[in-house]
């Protein structure tokens, strides 16, 4: 019913009013069929799909951790721009609501429960952090909502079989962790207990320190309390007493792996390079490589970070140049940063899983079209993959060196010349 066509059943009912003489029934009558014509005129409004297909996110826009977040939905923003701009899906354009968590888990409790039920989102995708994912999982396995590219790589969102709310885009620390061991046994020719550990005490360094000592163990180490192994409060920069801590020990570890985020991580090494601690700095991607290059108080330090995305000022790759491109349509002043770059992909694959879906979509058939890629090519040079039975889409990880007041790409076959010091 077109609403002109409204707007004159109520006109009708308003001559009703002045035309009473035609008797009290008459006018009941035709008062109940105009409610009949609104009701279905209501009904159809209430039918027609929404404008708008919302995203939502609970991330960490204030506090220690707030350039993580920030960057993570600059990403995911610049990516649904670049939809929207091209008429987004369907005609519906496609938007996010971001809450603030301040990475504290008892705020993302609440934020998950108002992105669901009050603002009514798709999926929740790109949320940052380890504890705040453990937080907020019970709460997605119950209103089964999709949680896409969480900025994390802990086991417990890489179940096996996998979880079907739950899909990731990154690696996992696991392999970021396995890939620096690796490393630093096989090619910098260290021995286990010449690696040390400095993480965040909560569930983000606990994984990742798990998934470092399994790596460790399996190159030989049999006695887990001869890895020196410190730590600092989250969201906190007490990282005073873990530098203390390895001055006291008798031998000074040649590599420092840290499972952290930028401030802490850049007090640390400034304050352990200061004192004396000539280590590699090895640090996974979570810690924010941009932020912590800035954060550094000079560039002679022997930093690296691993890496779940390519350089995102590699222009050989044709996702890195439509990142780059879009990014300049959406903030001429904003800096390429692999954590935007991390959430600009994983909403590149989610709008590619939309595209998919024939009918409305919906919490469910946006997972069944997510499984339903399997190999598929985003142009990261490498193809993808994610099934019904697999349900993180890349395993790589680049390794990055600080060079000047920047991280760039390099390869493991060059960690011996940092661990001694040497130029290559």
């Amino acid at each position: 019913m077109e609403i002109n066509n409204y707007f004159s059943t109520k006109s009708y009912i308003s001559k009703i009013h002045i035309h009473l003489e035609y008797g009290k029934k008459t006018f009941l009558s035709i008062l109940f069929i105009s409610c009949l014509l609104f009701a279905f005129k209501t009904s159809a409004f209430e039918n027609q799909p929404e404008k708008e297909i919302v995203l939502g996110m609970s991330t960490a826009l204030t506090g220690p951790a707030a350039e993580l977040g920030k960057n993570m939905l600059l990403g995911v923003r610049v990516a649904l721009e670049r939809v929207n701009s091209r008429g987004g899906i369907n005609g519906r354009s496609l938007d996010i609501v971001a809450l603030d968590d301040g990475y504290e888990p008892d705020r993302t409790t609440p934020n998950i429960i108002q992105l669901i039920k009050q603002d009514k989102v798709l999926a929740i995708i790109g949320n940052v952090g380890t504890p705040t994912a453990i937080a907020a999982l019970p709460i997605i396995e119950k209103e089964k909502i999709l949680l896409f590219a969480p900025f994390t790589g802990a086991g417990l969102l890489r179940s096996e079989p996998p979880d079907r709310y739950v899909i990731n885009y990154r690696a996992s620390y696991t392999e970021e962790t396995e890939a620096m061991v690796d490393a630093l046994i096989e090619k910098g020719k260290l021995q286990p207990d010449e690696i040390a550990f400095f993480t965040q005490r909560d569930g983000y360094g606990d994984a990742g320190y798990a998934s470092a000592m399994k790596a460790l163990k399996r190159h030989g180490l049999k006695d887990d309390s001869s890895i020196m192994h410190v730590r600092y409060e989250r969201n906190s920069l007490a990282v005073e007493n873990a530098v203390a801590d390895i001055l006291l020990k008798q031998t000074l570890p040649k590599a420092i792996i840290i499972i952290g985020t930028y401030a802490p991580a850049a007090k640390f090494i400034n304050l352990a390079s200061s004192s004396g601690i000539a280590a590699l700095f090895l640090n996974i991607s979570f810690v924010g490589s941009s932020v912590l290059a800035e954060k550094l108080q000079n560039n002679k330090h022997k930093v690296i970070v691993t890496q779940v995305v390519p350089s995102p000022t590699n222009k050989s790759l044709v996702i890195v140049r439509d990142y780059l491109h879009d990014l300049q349509n959406y903030d001429s002043k904003a800096k390429p940063s692999y954590i935007s770059l991390e959430g600009y992909i994983a909403t590149r694959i989610l709008v590619k899983a939309i595209k998919k879906i024939d009918a409305e979509p919906t919490r469910e058939n946006i997972i069944d079209a997510l499984e339903s890629l399997n190999s598929f090519d985003i142009g990261l040079g490498k193809m993808l993959n994610l099934s019904r039975k697999n349900h993180q889409a890349s395993h790589q990880v680049w390794p990055t060196k600080l060079t000047g007041s920047t991280f760039t790409e390099f390869d493991w076959s060059q960690i011996s010349h940092l661990l001694t010091g040497q130029k290559k």
